[in-house]
Formats: C-alpha cells, sequence, structure tokens
C-alpha cells in the first residue's frame, strides 16, 4: 500500500500544478470513503462487502454483486436455483469453468466483472484547441470518481453545478453523508429530469461536462456526442466509464472495486490475489479526471475525454513496479 500512497501523492502533484496551486492534496485522504462504513480489512472480499475475489479453474475474476438487479441475475449466470445463496452459486459454477467463460457470460448479462489484470493502462486522446472563456462545470455523475473529480474542479476555483435526476438521486447523500459532503458540499444541486430543455440549454453554456454513465444510457437521454457539441463546440466533456466510452468495453458495467482488480490493483498471498482498498478505482480516477480536465483547460483544449475506472487502475499498477 506504501508505494500506492506514493504514487497517488505523485499524482497529487501534477494535480496541484494544474490548479495553480489552489487544490490542498492529501493522497491518504483521497483514497478514503471517511469511515461512513463499517468497513473490513480488504482480502479476498473488498472492504464494503459487495465485491468477492472468485477462483475459476484456471484464473481468477472479480465479481460485484452491489445491485438488487445483480443478484436476481445469479442463477442466469450461473445455473444454480433461484433460493440458492448468490455468492455460494457463483463460487460453486466458477470452479468448473475457466475465468475467460465466466467473465464473457456475466459480461453479456450486464453484470460488474472482470479478470484479474485485463485492462491497459488509461491512454487519453489528444484532443483540439478551440476558444471560450467559460469556466461552468456541470456534472451530471453520481456515486465517487466523477463527483470527485468535480469536488476538485470546485476547489480549484470552478463554478460547479451538480444535477440529480429525482427519479434517481446520487444514493451517496444517503447511504455515506459525510463522503458526499466532501464530493458535492462546495457545488450548486439542482434536481431535474436528465432529458429537460433547461438541462441543454445549461450544457450549451458550460465549459466542462462530467458523466459517469455509459454511453447508450445517455444517448436515450438526448445526451450524444453529435448533440451536444453541435450545441455547445467548445464543450470538455469528462465522460467516466468502468471499462472506456467507444468499442465492446462501451457497454460494460464496473464499479470502483472490480474496475481496480482488471487494472491489476492486487495484492498476491499465497498464489491468491487479494483486494488493495476500498474501491480504489474510483478516487483514482477522480484525481486523473480533474487533473487530465485542469490541463485540457490551460491549454484551451474541448471535445471527449475518456478516461475509465479500469484503464486507470491499470495506469497506477504500472506505476507500483
Amino acid at each position: 500500500m506504501r508505494a500506492l500512497i506514493d504514487a497517488v501523492a505523485a499524482a497529487g502533484d501534477r494535480l496541484v500544478a494544474a490548479s495553480g496551486g489552489r487544490i490542498v492534496f492529501d493522497p491518504r485522504r483521497a483514497l478514503s470513503r471517511d469511515n461512513d462504513l463499517t468497513l473490513g480489512e480488504p482480502g479476498l472480499w473488498s472492504p464494503n462487502r459487495h465485491s468477492r475475489l472468485v477462483a475459476c479453474r484456471d484464473g481468477w475474476i472479480a465479481v460485484s454483486l452491489s445491485r438488487p438487479d445483480d443478484h436476481d441475475l445469479v442463477p442466469a449466470w450461473t445455473g444454480a436455483s433461484f433460493d440458492a445463496d448468490p455468492w455460494d452459486a457463483v463460487i460453486a459454477a466458477a470452479a468448473k469453468r475457466t475465468a475467460e467463460d465466466m467473465a464473457a457470460a456475466a459480461i453479456a448479462l450486464h453484470l460488474p466483472v472482470a479478470l484479474v489484470g485485463e485492462a491497459s493502462p488509461l491512454s487519453p486522446p489528444d484532443l483540439p484547441t478551440g476558444e471560450t472563456s467559460n469556466s461552468l462545470v456541470i456534472d451530471l455523475s453520481a456515486l465517487w470518481a466523477g463527483p470527485y473529480c468535480g469536488a476538485l474542479l470546485a476547489e480549484a476555483g470552478h463554478r460547479v453545478v451538480k444535477v440529480e435526476s429525482p427519479a434517481r438521486p446520487d444514493p451517496t447523500r444517503r447511504h455515506t453523508p459525510a463522503l458526499d459532503a466532501r464530493l458535492n458540499g462546495a457545488k450548486q444541486r439542482i434536481s431535474t429530469a436528465l432529458g429537460d430543455p433547461e438541462l441543454l440549454a445549461a450544457i450549451a453554456g458550460a465549459r466542462i461536462l462530467i458523466t459517469a454513465a455509459r454511453p447508450h444510457a445517455l444517448a436515450r437521454l438526448g445526451l450524444d456526442e453529435a448533440r451536444l457539441f453541435a450545441l455547445n463546440p467548445g464543450l470538455l466533456w469528462i465522460a467516466i466509464t468502468a471499462h472506456g466510452w467507444h468499442g465492446a468495453g462501451a457497454m460494460r458495467v464496473g464499479f470502483g472495486d472490480d474496475c481496480a482488480v482488471a487494472g491489476g490493483l492486487v495484492r498476491w498471498e499465497d498464489g491468491m490475489p487479494n483486494f488493495m482498498g476500498d474501491a480504489l478505482a474510483d478516487p483514482l480516477t477522480g484525481v486523473t479526471a480533474a487533473t487530465l480536465g485542469l490541463e485540457a483547460l490551460v491549454e484551451g483544449r474541448r471535445g471527449l475525454l475518456d478516461i475509465s475506472l479500469a484503464g486507470t487502475a491499470a495506469h497506477f499498477s504500472g506505476m507500483l513496479g
């Protein structure tokens, strides 16, 4: 963990420089959920007990069952009966199948499952330049990674407006209020349907847009690249996803724990992988997204900044040696 803290501290130096010295960065605090949850020590289970490393016939996968729908899909994935314990069913099925087979079947069902170390390091695109002087940030993201990016932009002096759908508000305020205060306390919060014309008008006048949903989900709400960049050619869109905005990964679901494993952020003991911390891909991605966003602003960049949790985790894993 010491090596990871050092890597995050180095990333923090770059973030602080990009902010012009406005951001005060503590690497240990950056990785902390503020003790809102009673967390266990990381091992085969993630600290929040929503994810587990599971042995397959030839390797390991990370499985997250954090939503009711995930539990409901386990019988279709494993062939177990509906009254079987979901985790018992996953462990038993995985022991008989290859890791690739288990992962592919889960991905087809939109379950958050990843192979250990499957992701390549993040490679952000070279964005074009454009003229704009606006500093408004519209934050449509939820949970940890995207909101943390927005919090750091707010600390750097930008006006950040957090937009939540009344039908699906960010659960962070209810489940982890201290973390919510840290991530969203400096933002203006408004509640509106994500397809509302007023939201489109706000995006048209924004400098930065932060999202943390898959592209097809946003497109269903009228928030697709063609439309938004036609409305606002100078927009910098920070698109945070589990496995990337483009290609096959764009349809995949993932969270901070399984995406950290996909990036190779595991600790090996006696031939078995262990989680290194709590949902590490989330805060690492928040820091990375804010840094790249601030650097893009300094350079007058615009366009879509594709930042994946798994790719970010792989980048930090590569720094550990």
